[in-house]
């Protein structure tokens, strides 16, 4: 037994419960590896080896072996035992993350102390973990659980990895985006939301305008471009439907959660600014929906005295009145992109699609900048113009527990697009077929009626909005649509509807939309795919 090198692995015999194990930490893997020891000596390592990263390792600590209880009797006739545990990240079903720890024993006080201290090392060369974090709970949002998940499940891993907190819980709408606004941002390396979708954008927000203000950038020019923020959001799901949080990490689970933020994860993600006559409306990262979306969502502000069940009677009640509008879509594709929509192939943690597609931007706009495109390389917006029931862009898959598969499956969270699905005025029965499909594995965009693009600018405006001025006959018009708008069993023209912007009701239905590739930046890693269940022994 040595002293560790920069990239010589330490390699010590310890007990493990009622186990002799080898225990082997290999700095240029940065792997903790350790495995049962069938006699003395340093054996070579079996089929039952366990492991852990030691960016999954979470804090290590020395600990008293007088005080723990053993029903060994090895430990009785061990003269005096030393010891430390090693706290880290065990992988559960449905992409959970749980808390697990693991206690190494040995009868030599100097070897312990040896492994805490380079285990410790090693955990300071991870520099992308948060040290301080400010932290926002809302106490209303979902169920009205924010600070209990938070006291209880949240609060205590924070504390274990010496994470630094300063707690708001807010007390009234855009809390935290106005505080964003005062506080000193070098001060922290995150800021954490526990709350619902709702919350995230408010914190998004604050976040996205504090930069551009401090970059000097004017947001409302939509061609304006976005600077990137250096702070990273964490979320803590505490609301009713968590999107944004099932869509980067595959569950809503806070303690999962938690522990990415602990362990630094970053994971860049796509925001779609919303634009209507040189005026930034809002930001939008999952969906932005006008028509069925947009009336949903309307609705159901109106019904807020009836809690989260508001959103169920509202999409029944939308779905009998059935209406539809006309109105332009004008959009320009994204060229850029390696993926496409129908490809079944969704975003997962260290995803080649906006890895690469990103890539491909950065060297079309370069090109554009100084002149170098080709005539082939320009782009063509495309104009459709129509009767529709429904009209989505998403930046994400917007999977959540009642759609797991999302809106749009392959939708990726980096690749600077977003998926624009237009939904043609077809029949109640086959709009039904359309929204069941979100719930089970079938192509959700295998009909006639649907079509799917991936673009990175569109543009709306309604056909009542281009004739209003155009014939006094609208007005006549516009006093029978609302007849029917107010009729559910009317399956009628209505003369226009509002954007649903992930949950916020956007009255102008003219609006024009970009995709900001990359803008913000989460304590997520992305979905993994198929990841194995570790149990460390």
């Amino acid at each position: 037994m040595g002293a560790i090198g920069a990239a010589e692995p330490l390699r010590s015999e310890l007990w493990v419960k009622r186990q002799r194990c080898v225990v082997c930490l290999e700095p240029a893997r940065a792997l903790l590896r350790w495995w049962r020891s069938p006699g003395p000596g340093l054996g070579a390592p079996g089929a039952d080896a366990c492991s852990v990263p030691v960016s999954e390792i979470i804090a290590v600590e020395e600990t008293d072996a007088h005080g723990r209880h053993s029903a060994s009797g090895r430990w009785q006739k061990m003269e005096k035992p030393f010891a430390f545990t090693v706290h880290c990240v065990k992988r559960a079903r449905h992409h959970r993350w749980k808390w697990a720890q693991v206690t190494f024993w040995s009868s030599d006080e100097q070897l312990c102390q040896l492994w805490l201290q380079t285990l410790r090392e090693q955990l300071d060369t991870l520099t992308s973990r948060p040290k301080h974090l400010l932290v926002f709970i809302n106490p209303c949002g979902g169920k009205g659980q924010g600070r209990r998940i938070y006291e209880r499940r949240v609060a205590p891993l924070f504390t274990l990895a010496s994470v630094s907190t300063e707690v708001i819980i807010t007390e009234h709408a855009n809390q935290a985006k106005e505080t964003m606004f005062e506080i000193n941002t070098d001060s922290y390396d995150g800021i954490v939301c526990v709350g619902g979708d709702g919350m995230f954008c408010e914190v998004l927000h604050g976040l996205i305008e504090r930069t551009q203000r401090d970059a000097g950038i004017d947001q409302n020019h939509p061609r304006a471009m976005l600077v990137p923020s250096a702070l990273r959001i964490g979320i803590i799901p505490a609301g009713s439907t968590d999107c944004v949080c099932y869509s980067t990490v595959g569950t809503i689970d806070a303690e999962t959660s938690a522990l990415h933020i602990i362990v630094g994860d970053s994971l860049a993600m796509d925001v779609s600014s919303v634009h209507h006559d040189n005026t930034l409306l809002r930001y939008s990262v999952s969906l932005l929906g006008y028509g069925f979306y947009g009336d949903l969502i309307k609705d159901s502000e109106k019904k807020r005295w009836m809690g989260l069940v508001r959103y169920d009677f509202s999409g029944v009640k939308t779905f009998l009145s059935h209406h539809y509008y006309e109105g332009t879509v004008s959009f320009l594709p994204a060229q850029h992109t390696v993926g496409s929509p129908r490809d079944r192939k969704p975003c997962r943690a260290g995803c080649f699609v906006c890895r690469q597609s990103k890539q491909q931007l950065e060297e079309e706009q370069k090109k554009a900048l100084y002149g170098l495109e080709n005539a082939g390389d320009v782009e063509e917006w495309q104009v459709i113009s129509g009767k529709f029931l429904a009209i989505n862009a998403t930046n994400m898959s917007c999977a959540c527990p009642r759609s797991p598969q999302g809106l749009s499956p392959a939708a990726h969270l980096g690749d600077g697009s977003s998926d624009l699905i237009l939904i043609r005025k077809c029949s109640r029965f086959n709009f039904l077929r359309f929204l069941v499909r979100h719930t089970n594995q079938c192509d959700q965009f295998d009909f006639t009626f649907v079509e799917v693009y991936r673009i990175k600018k569109f543009q709306f405006t309604s056909r009542h909005v281009e004739d209003e001025d155009s014939d006094l006959k609208e007005h006549g018009k516009q006093r029978f649509g609302q007849i029917c708008s107010d009729s559910p069993a009317c399956c009628c023209l209505a003369s226009s509807s509002s954007w649903n912007c992930d949950g916020e009701v956007l009255h102008s239905p003219a609006i024009e939309v970009r995709v900001h590739c990359q803008l913000v930046r989460l304590f997520a890693r992305g979905i993994e795919e198929n990841p194995k269940q570790e149990s460390h022994s």
